[in-house]
């Protein structure tokens, strides 16, 4: 069944109070009209006042209905619509960058990846480096760097049970304000999309926690408003128990231009493959705009065990 929405309420009340008036309106004017007009002209006078109302009444039923359908089919299609890594990675030319997190087809394993895309000559010069369990970003060469602060950062860092990966250094806030005992969404409550302007970047994030009944992850973005830097909007999405052989995907941009458009709607849902890590960091380097691809991160991490396998490709070597 579909909810009862404040919309819906406020349609039929107006239907209601629209036939109540029209009644009051018949009323009325057969009193102060009978002592005038025949009943034959009364009648039919009376009859015109009833049809345009019947049909006011269903011209805006019929709107009420359509714009419902289409509200039903718009959350169909996004609620429905799983794609492959292939046609997704295919769609834009330019993702930015990308994390997707999920749970492979046997349901034993975490799957997460992260990517990065560029443009720009300092962006393009970056690779990943591992750091035991954690990975950062290391300028490939150091006399071409311009400016760090945006692109130098950890995307992924562990702390206990929990793996955190994200697009910029907002993967330390989250970190440290856990470690006190904080939450996910309470840790990005102290921070905001990038300074980057006019594009505003949004910091995507994302989090896999490993508990004795399975796995559960969650994704955040923050981005600016319509591209105004004075107001930001915060969109935590939750997934406990996830399906096997499903995975979220949310990446920055939602393709090219300038300044480049932020990514919209909620996270998109992946096809994930019964493969090995080699060959699913394969699938998706191989996937990757070839021009804009930099670097790529993919892990599994097994549910029971939390046992690791990382795999790091990049382009720059």
């Amino acid at each position: 069944m579909s909810r009862i929405t404040k919309g819906k309420c406020l349609d039929l009340l107006r239907a209601v109070l629209t036939f109540g008036l029209a009644c009051f309106l018949i009323d009325w004017l057969t009193d102060l009209l009978s002592p005038i007009l025949g009943l034959e002209e009364l009648s039919w006078f009376l009859a015109g006042i009833a049809i345009i109302t019947a049909g006011n009444l269903i011209e805006a039923m019929i709107h009420t209905v359509i714009r419902h359908i289409k509200q039903q089919i718009k959350r169909g299609i996004n609620r429905m619509k799983i794609s492959t890594i292939q046609e997704e990675l295919n769609s834009l030319a330019y993702h930015g960058r990308g994390i997707i997190i999920g749970k492979s087809p046997d349901g034993k394993k975490a799957v997460t990846a992260y990517f990065i895309m560029g443009r720009s000559v300092n962006s393009r010069n970056r690779v990943f480096v591992p750091e035991g369990d954690a990975m950062r970003t290391k300028a490939f060469d150091e006399s071409k760097m311009v400016d760090p602060h945006l692109i130098i950062y950890y995307p992924v860092r562990v702390l206990g049970n929990k793996t955190i990966v994200t697009n910029g250094d907002q993967t330390d806030t989250i970190y440290d304000l856990m470690d006190k005992q904080m939450t996910f969404e309470q840790a990005l409550r102290t921070r905001e999309f990038e300074d980057d302007k006019p594009n505003f970047t949004p910091r995507i994030s994302g989090i896999i926690r490993l508990e004795k009944e399975g796995m559960n992850f969650a994704m955040s973005i923050l981005k600016s408003a319509e591209g105004d830097d004075s107001s930001c909007e915060r969109f935590t999405y939750a997934y406990s128990n996830p399906l096997a052989g499903r995975a979220k995907f949310i990446h920055t941009y939602h393709g090219d231009g300038n300044p480049l458009p932020s990514f919209e709607g909620e996270p998109k849902t992946l096809e994930l493959p019964d493969v090995s890590i080699d060959e699913l960091t394969d699938l998706l380097w191989t996937n990757l705009n070839e021009d804009n691809k930099v670097s790529l991160f993919v892990r599994y991490i097994d549910i029971e065990s939390g046992e690791t396998e990382t795999r790091i490709v990049n382009k720059n070597v």
